[in-house]
């Protein structure tokens, strides 16, 4: 795979590499700070921490329209398997849908969201853009569109088959797993990925730290 990853490593031997999965589309950028955050914070505690890049996304050479679901696990499932030691796949929001094909010691999970309700927002926020520019669409018309062409969404050009895939995708189970909320009962902080622009929350990329650390403890990887 030759698409960039962001690794943090500790001083000294990691305890165990814990493998981020980052929101899906224009999420990943509005979380991408935090998630640094909470890799510096993993690091001081002595695991090493890896934020790839996803074909299609960000520094990657893959033109998105080219990608899809399928693609993105079996990208994943790639880099899990260079890993040597105890691995840990923490996946944030639509990451959750692409994480089930690496092997892992364990799983750990934020607010996980289906597919359809990310198609759903981006379909919305087309329908919104163009309202604004008078052109007339409405989420059954964009569907059907995008049944045989690729769709523009939120700025990401996405093909049939992501498309597809995503009105269908769920989180599939894996154990060991930690499924964790956004809130007052699982991991403090504010939903980033409802932003406008990028964001960071210090506060929050320590508490996804330290349950994941605790985590690993429980399931006796450290």
């Amino acid at each position: 795979m030759g698409e960039y990853q962001l690794r943090i490593d500790p001083a000294g031997l990691p305890r165990a590499t814990i493998l981020f999965v980052p929101p899906l589309f224009e999420e990943a950028n509005r979380t991408r700070r935090t998630l640094v955050l909470a890799m510096r914070a993993l690091a001081a505690e002595g695991f090493a921490a890896l934020l790839p890049d996803l074909p299609g996304q960000n520094e990657s050479p893959v033109p998105l329209v080219e990608a899809d679901l399928t693609r993105w696990r079996d990208a994943l499932a790639e880099i899990a398997h260079g890993i040597d030691g105890p691995l840990i796949v923490a996946s944030l929001r639509g990451g959750a849908l692409i994480d089930h094909a690496a092997k892992a010691a364990t799983w750990w999970r934020l607010a996980p969201a289906s597919g359809a309700s990310l198609l759903r927002t981006l379909l919305r926020a087309r329908v919104s853009a163009d309202r604004e520019a008078g052109i007339a669409s409405s989420l059954d018309s964009l569907q059907t569109e995008a049944a045989s062409a690729p769709l523009l969404l939120a700025g990401n050009l996405l093909s049939p088959t992501m498309i597809a895939e995503l009105a269908a995708a769920e989180a599939q189970p894996v154990e060991p797993l930690r499924s964790v909320a956004l809130g007052a009962e699982g991991i403090a902080g504010t939903p980033l990925w409802l932003r406008a622009e990028p964001g960071e929350d210090t506060g929050m990329a320590q508490a996804i730290a330290a349950d994941i650390a605790a985590w690993s403890r429980s399931c006796g990887i450290i």
